[in-house]
C-alpha cells in the first residue's frame, strides 16, 4: 500500500464581494495538505488547479490577487456560487436532512 504524496501547493483566498479576493493561506507539501484538509473540515470548496496555485503562491499573505489573475479566479468564484445556489435549491426541494449546505 502507498501512502498519498502531499500535495505541492495550496492557496487560500478569501472574497467578500468587495474589492479583489485576497490570499489568506497558503503552502507547500505538508502545510498545503493541512490547508485542504482544514477547508474541508470547514465545507469550503476545494478547486484543483495546479498553475492557478502555482500564480497564486506567489502573491504575499493578506495582499489582494493582482489583476492579471481576475479572470481565473472569477471563473472559479462564479463556479463556487453556482453549486451553492444547487445546494441551497436541493435543500429547499428536499428539506435539510442534516447536510451542509455549501
Amino acid at each position: 500500500m502507498t501512502t498519498p504524496t502531499p500535495r505541492q501547493i495550496a492557496v487560500a483566498l478569501e472574497y467578500d464581494g468587495q474589492g479583489a479576493p485576497r490570499v489568506t493561506a497558503k503552502g507547500r507539501g505538508e502545510l498545503a495538505q493541512r490547508i485542504v484538509d482544514t477547508g474541508r473540515e470547514h465545507g469550503v470548496a476545494i478547486e484543483e488547479n495546479a498553475v492557478l496555485a502555482q500564480a497564486l503562491s506567489a502573491v504575499e499573505l493578506d495582499d489582494q490577487i493582482p489583476e492579471e489573475l481576475y479572470r481565473a479566479v472569477a471563473q472559479v468564484i462564479a463556479f463556487v456560487l453556482s453549486l451553492r445556489g444547487e445546494m441551497r435549491d436541493a435543500t429547499a426541494r428536499h428539506g435539510n436532512q442534516g447536510g451542509k449546505a455549501l
